[in-house]
């Protein structure tokens, strides 16, 4: 008798940087920002006698009246709220289910009583005995995979994913990190020994998203130059595969660290091969912090300087930044705006700093006795944490982080570094975003780039400031066309933070930054004061 499966990628507990919930607000299709490698990967090793179905639940609704005889479901901890809701209700239906990907692999025993069979690790070795297991219907209650090389992963069943709700598609170079970051699960979950997939595989793989209709695809890497001569092996073979495409380039974004501004070699590559986004771990101006972090590639450098060497090559940065470290005082939340000010990068995803389960900074904080009632590392919002501060306290850290994100956000200071960005920004002429504005309304093709198009053009529509920052960036891109491309999408990525902001009550409704004196006097007092 022939099994059949459904694999799920539940959505997110909550909205947040990544996410792109807001075209609910304008009624539009949902949409993804990237296409999910977890299940079209797995999908791809289900044999052929199993029936098979994918949901990424944040493009589709969850069919809980579907006959499948198993259900997969994978996700991160952002995503566990939800992923044990559903596993809950076909449970009740009597289906087995599987639970499987990051947030089981590290936190197995929180996720076990609610999955009739638990998959940790890595699947590639042990797919072929579960499936195995599965069609006698007798599996296992947990199985252990191992860190496979990535030669034996297959290319994803993107042929079965809803693509054209989807902005980018995914590829995954390597797996794991070299870098030993406290507060960072990679390492936990997929160990500091970077694997490597084949460059041909990654070609091939390629091949088919274009065939798709694909323009962008995201690298789905830790840190996609952590071994400079894999990596510039890598970009070299990117550069001359879109050479060979005659339907438009592809577009890349992918993770780096910062220690890459240190190779020109490195960034010109990057450049080259199409690379036009690229999302950096800055985390904090504070260098005490980045020590207590064992953040150390960040230590010792002009971090802004660092940035906008990017910008040079054409290259936007998206900034990652976390407060709260035990270093950071109570004039942390001033220190971060300006940084950010003068960094000039338009998206700033900031957080508090969290204990993951599994982690260095997890068992420090259970040592020291000072983990919440969130002591899981299940939080739903960027704005929380679970540990208490070392520096401030917990009343200070919740007024400095919401006067920061406002702040951050406010449509002047998004103006500001949205157009100094501008700016400073060189053209790519290996980049389709070379085009203009005008030029990239025409070659809107894909449903979701249009909806997305729409939807940044809609920040104008929220008040009066927003429509002054809106006119400041486009007459600034009046002068350089060619940086729509890459800030057309920073535009769109503020409406869903915005969307997120005010989903949690986090937005206090600031339209508009004031004047140097004026945001000193509305700063909370402990930020004044250690300014």
């Amino acid at each position: 008798m022939t099994k059949s499966i459904y694999i799920i990628n539940p959505a997110s507990d909550f909205p947040n940087y990544y996410t792109s919930e807001v075209h609910t607000a304008y009624g539009l299709p949902p949409a993804a920002a990237m296409g999910d490698l977890a299940i079209t990967t797995v999908a791809a090793m289900v044999p052929e006698d199993f029936d098979l179905q994918l949901c990424d639940e944040s493009v589709e609704a969850v069919d809980f009246e579907c006959d499948a005889d198993v259900v997969a479901i994978t996700g991160k901890t952002s995503q566990w709220g939800r992923a044990r809701a559903i596993a809950e209700e076909f449970r009740r239906q009597g289906k087995t289910v599987i639970i499987g990907g990051p947030f089981a692999s590290l936190c197995p025993e929180a996720v076990a009583p609610y999955a009739d069979v638990l998959v940790c690790g890595e699947i590639e070795e042990i797919a072929e005995e579960i499936f195995s297991d599965l069609r006698r219907g007798h599996p296992k209650e947990r199985y252990t995979g191992t860190r496979p090389e990535l030669s034996l992963s297959p290319i994803p069943r993107w042929d079965l994913y809803p693509n054209r709700a989807t902005f980018s598609g995914s590829v995954q170079t390597s797996r794991g990190c070299p870098f030993e970051c406290e507060y960072c699960d990679v390492i936990a979950y997929l160990g500091r020994s970077q694997r490597h997939k084949p460059v041909e595989n990654v070609l091939r793989e390629l091949d088919l998203l274009y065939q798709l209709g694909y323009r962008s695809v995201f690298l789905a890497d830790d840190n996609l130059t952590a071994y400079r001569g894999r990596a510039k092996e890598l970009l070299r073979a990117l550069h001359k595969w879109n050479l060979q495409q005659r339907a438009g380039k592809m577009t890349f974004g992918t993770q780096v660290s910062i220690d890459a501004a240190n190779d020109p070699e490195m960034l010109e590559l990057l450049a080259r091969a199409g690379v036009a986004a690229v999302f950096i771990g800055i985390e904090t101006p504070n260098e005490e912090s980045l020590r207590e972090a064992k953040k150390r590639q960040n230590v010792g450098i002009d971090l802004v300087e660092k940035i906008h060497q990017f910008y040079e090559r054409g290259i936007i940065v998206q900034a990652g930044m976390i407060v709260g470290f035990d270093s950071d005082g109570p004039d942390i939340f001033g220190r971060q705006y300006e940084f950010s000010t003068r960094a000039a990068a338009p998206i700033t995803t900031l957080g508090a700093l969290v204990a993951p389960p599994a982690t260095p900074l997890y068992a420090r904080m259970k040592r020291e006795d000072r983990l919440t009632d969130n002591d899981s590392g299940v939080i739903g919002t960027p704005w929380l944490t679970n540990f208490t501060p070392h520096r401030m306290t917990s009343e200070q850290f919740s007024k400095g982080i919401r006067w920061l994100a406002n702040k951050l956000y406010s449509p002047a200071a998004f103006g500001d570094r949205v157009v100094r960005f501008i700016d400073r920004l060189s053209p790519n002429r290996n980049l389709p975003s070379t085009l203009s504005l005008t030029q990239i309304t025409r070659h809107l093709g894909r449903r979701a780039d249009r909806h997305a198009f729409r939807v940044a053009m809609s920040v104008a529509g929220l008040g009066f400031q927003e429509a002054l920052m809106t006119g400041r960036i486009l007459k600034a891109l009046a002068r350089k066309p060619s940086a729509a491309g890459l800030v057309m999408p920073a535009l769109y990525r503020y409406r869903q933070i915005r969307y997120m902001y005010e989903k949690g009550h986090f937005w206090d409704g600031t339209r508009s930054l004031p004047s140097r004196l004026e945001l000193r006097s509305s700063e909370p007092s402990f930020v004044r004061a250690e300014h």
